[in-house]
């Protein structure tokens, strides 16, 4: 009976060594759920690449990506800690950290974290040739998609029309819509433009822009300055989509990638280490990643920065406040 006791305790023991030599993934991952956004827009791609990376090169991880109506919806999810990395304009973040309740946000989101800035969003503003529409007040009495409720894009749109002495009264119909539906109803006459807020090239507008013939409407500088901040006056490159011969002004806003307090120091710094270790597979997943650079990555920020992505900006050499 002691030798039978004995064997079993030895087993026991034996079996809490293995245990313990067992590789740290072998016991529990760490989820990184990556918070995006409509699947034809530039957040979803670039959060599958952000995947892929994630997966590849940080240890006992397993990443997913989530595709959500962007900016204002990331935002809430990441406060209810509901994901770990998200994509984000810079006016929404500011909002979300305010607690500004017209642009969606009842209570300040006070456990956001910052991680980067990443590339500019830009107000583009795409007509159908046949609506005749050239110039902002030319959407007086046209049908308009202006992005999904609350969405960083929708809020870009009250801004730059406002700014332009429009609102939504004075526009013929409003649809709230996601990228894709959009080109959609643009495509079957039943819209006359879109304004989508988002990184050169997004896949929806180039979708546009092969199927009918488009005019890209100026925002003039005027009224970006008399926007304010967060708005920067730059031009959309010539030939960005087809039949696009000139370059045409237009607002834009930096985006950011952020996460929550609740997310561990060495997973953010490891998060934020592996975005700029590889913004070549960023920049091929679309043509926006090109504009991540390091030495901008703190551009802007207006909410505090996580530990672990302030730990490797130090280390970068960039100025971090205390």
């Amino acid at each position: 009976m002691k030798t039978l006791f004995r064997g079993r305790r030895l087993a026991g023991l034996a079996a809490a060594v293995l245990l313990a030599a067992a590789p740290a993934g072998a016991r529990a991952q760490e989820f990184i759920n990556i918070l995006t956004g409509g699947t034809s827009g530039v957040y979803y791609p670039m959060g599958v690449a952000l995947s892929k990376i994630y997966g590849e090169k940080i240890p006992n991880v397993r990443p997913t990506v989530q595709a959500t109506k962007a900016s204002v919806e990331n935002l809430v999810l990441l406060q209810q800690g509901r994901g770990e990395i998200a994509f984000t304009l810079g006016d929404s973040l500011d909002a979300a950290w305010k607690g500004d309740e017209e642009a969606g946000f009842k209570t300040p989101l006070k456990k956001l974290r910052g991680i980067t800035a990443i590339y500019p969003n830009y107000v583009q503003i795409v007509a159908s040739k046949e609506s005749g529409i050239k110039t902002l007040a030319d959407l007086k009495g046209k049908r308009l998609s202006v992005g999904a409720p609350k969405s960083g894009t929708e809020l870009n749109a009250r801004a730059i029309l406002a700014a332009a002495g429009l609102g939504y009264k004075d526009l013929g119909k409003v649809e709230y819509l996601p990228f894709a539906e959009s080109v959609e109803l643009m495509k079957n006459r039943q819209l006359d433009a879109t304004l989508q807020s988002a990184g050169l090239g997004v896949a929806s507008l180039r979708d546009l822009a092969t199927s009918i013939e488009i005019n890209v409407v100026e925002v003039p500088k005027a009224v970006i300055d008399k926007a304010g901040p967060p708005f920067i006056s730059t031009p959309i490159p010539a030939n960005t989509y087809t039949g696009q011969t000139a370059a045409v002004n237009t607002a834009a806003v930096v985006n950011y990638l952020v996460t929550h307090e609740g997310v561990k120091d060495e997973l953010v710094y490891q998060m934020t280490k592996n975005i700029f270790e590889n913004l070549g597979d960023l920049a091929a997943s679309h043509a926006a990643g090109k504009d991540i650079k390091l030495e901008r990555a703190l551009d802007g920020m207006p909410i505090p920065l996580h530990p672990g992505a302030a730990r490797y900006l130090k280390e970068k050499g960039l100025k971090v406040g205390s």
